[in-house]
């Protein structure tokens, strides 16, 4: 069966649930893709902004993909570009098209708002993605770097 993607919308919650739900899985991160948090309104909210991109690939009712994103208006050119923040597939729908089709569509999203490109990192330590990505674009080598918030004072 194919999986059918869709963009989130602020009825979608529940769906939004199971996402991150997904994400824990694949990410092996269930402390930070909590199901239970935030709060519906707020989930609500966050679905209904244009800026974020949430698309989900379906087979039977079922997240077996999903993709987040977020536009970033740029200040140099009048132009944005979008950035490819989380992209998993469950385990058992792997290579079958689904992470493709996801991509697919925030490009397609992307060329409908004038985007100029779509950006995503990925880690040295991760050959599938690498592969994935390298074989839908062009590779740049960069360093990136996580800088604490700081309070003033």
């Amino acid at each position: 069966m194919t999986a059918a993607v869709r963009r989130l919308g602020p009825g979608d919650v529940a769906t939004m649930r199971d996402l991150n739900a997904l994400y824990a899985t694949v990410f092996e991160d269930s402390e930070t893709y909590r199901r239970d948090i935030p709060d519906d309104a707020w989930l609500a909210r966050q679905l209904d902004k244009q800026a974020i991109i949430l698309l989900v690939a379906e087979i039977g009712g079922d997240v077996v993909g999903g993709l987040t994103a977020y536009e970033l208006p740029k200040l140099e050119a009048a132009r944005s570009e979008i950035y490819l923040y989380d992209l998993a597939v469950a385990a058992a729908h792997r290579r079958s098209g689904i992470a493709t089709a996801l991509i697919a569509e925030v490009q397609h999203i992307a060329a409908e708002t004038g985007a100029w490109a779509v950006f995503v990192q990925a880690d040295y330590g991760d050959p599938p993605v690498i592969a994935l990505y390298t074989k839908l674009g062009v590779r740049e080598d960069v360093l990136h770097f996580d800088l604490p918030p700081q309070a003033r004072g």
